[in-house]
C-alpha cells in the first residue's frame, strides 16, 4: 500500500505539509505515481496536472479546504464535477467544510485536521529576549495577523473571506481602549491592512516573508492573535497559536470551534467579550502533533486501499 501526493511548488503551507508527510511516512509513500496504489490530490486546483490514466487506474482521495459559494461560478462547478468523476473519497480539514462539500457530492467525506510540527511551533519562555532581538517594546500589547489580506491581482482591495476589514475594526476598537497596542504582521499581500492601520495612526511592524524560526518567535511575543475570517478551511494559524500557547480568538470558521474554547469564538457583535483560553487550545492542538497527527490519515488510507 503506497500513496502519492500530487506536487505543488507554490511556496504555500501545503508544500510544507507534503514534505512532512514524505519525511515521516516513507514506508507507505512514493514520489513516483506509477508505483502508487493511491493518489492523494492534496491541491485540488492542480488536479488536471495529474495524468488521467493514473486517476482512472488508481484510488483517489482529494483534499478540499473550503468552498466559497458566493463566488462559485459555473466554471468552478464544472471543474468540481469533472474531478469528482475520478475521486473515490474526499478529505476535508474541518467539519464546516464537510458540510459544504456534502452539498456537491455523495462520495464519502472524512474530516481530519492537518497535523502540526511541534519542532517548528512551540512555546518559548523567555519572551523579553525575543522582543529585544526584534526591537520591540516590552510594555506594548502586541496583536498579530499572519495571513494575506488582498488578492494577488489586486493589492488594494481586501480579500473579504479573510476578513481584513473586520481585523482592522477590532484592532481600532481595542486601540481606543489601549493606546499601547501595536500590530505585528507577516506574509505577502498585506497592503490593505497596512494602509488602513496608517489611516488610523495605529502602530505596526511588518515582517514580510520570514523563516519558520522567526514566525514561531513572533507568535510567542503576541498578547493576542485575531482570526477575523468570514470563511476558512483551517486556518492553520489557530493550531499554531494553540501549540505556542499564543492567546487567540476567532470567528466561527473552519476548525475554530474544534480547537478553541466557546469563550474564544466571537461575532462582530460581541468580539469585545471574547476571551482567549490558551490551555484549552493547547490541549486540542497537541493532539495533532507528529506522529499522532498522522494516525487518522493512516486509517483513511488503509480503509480506502481495502475498499
Amino acid at each position: 500500500m503506497t500513496v502519492y501526493l500530487n506536487n505543488i511548488k507554490e511556496s504555500w503551507i501545503v508544500d510544507r505539509l507534503r514534505n512532512e508527510w514524505y519525511e515521516n511516512n516513507p514506508d507507505i509513500s512514493t514520489e513516483k505515481i506509477k508505483k502508487a496504489d493511491i493518489v492523494w490530490i492534496i491541491t485540488p486546483w492542480q488536479w488536471k496536472n495529474v495524468k488521467k490514466k493514473y486517476l482512472l487506474n488508481k484510488k483517489v482521495f482529494c483534499s478540499i479546504y473550503h468552498i466559497d459559494f458566493t463566488k462559485f461560478s459555473k466554471d468552478d462547478e464544472k471543474d468540481f464535477y469533472s474531478r469528482d468523476k475520478f475521486v473515490s473519497e474526499y478529505h476535508v480539514i474541518s467539519k464546516k467544510t464537510k458540510e459544504q462539500v456534502r452539498q456537491m457530492t455523495d462520495k464519502k467525506i472524512t474530516s481530519i485536521p492537518f497535523w502540526i510540527n511541534q519542532k517548528i511551533f512551540f512555546e518559548i519562555q523567555d519572551k523579553n529576549s525575543i522582543k529585544e532581538r526584534y526591537d520591540l517594546d516590552k510594555d506594548k500589547f502586541y496583536i498579530g495577523s499572519f495571513q494575506r489580506d488582498t488578492e494577488g491581482s489586486d493589492l488594494k482591495s481586501p480579500k473579504l473571506i479573510k476578513g481584513p476589514d473586520r481585523f482592522v475594526e477590532i484592532v481600532y476598537s481595542k486601540f481606543l481602549e489601549n493606546n499601547k497596542i501595536e500590530v505585528i504582521l507577516t506574509g505577502k499581500r498585506r497592503q490593505y491592512v497596512i494602509n488602513e492601520l496608517e489611516k488610523l495612526n495605529i502602530p505596526y511592524k511588518y515582517f514580510e516573508m520570514v523563516s519558520f524560526q522567526t514566525l514561531n518567535e513572533l507568535y510567542n511575543i503576541l498578547n493576542l492573535y485575531i482570526v477575523s475570517s468570514r470563511l476558512e478551511g483551517g486556518p492553520q494559524a489557530i493550531v499554531e497559536c494553540g501549540l505556542t500557547r499564543t492567546p487567540v480568538i476567532s470567528t466561527d470558521v473552519g476548525i475554530a470551534s474544534e480547537i478553541l474554547s466557546p469563550s474564544s469564538i466571537f461575532t462582530m457583535n460581541n468580539f469585545g467579550s471574547a476571551k482567549a483560553d490558551t490551555e484549552y487550545s493547547y490541549e486540542n492542538s497537541n493532539l495533532l502533533t507528529i506522529p499522532k497527527g498522522f494516525d487518522k490519515f493512516h486509517k483513511l488510507i488503509k480503509e480506502l486501499n481495502e475498499s
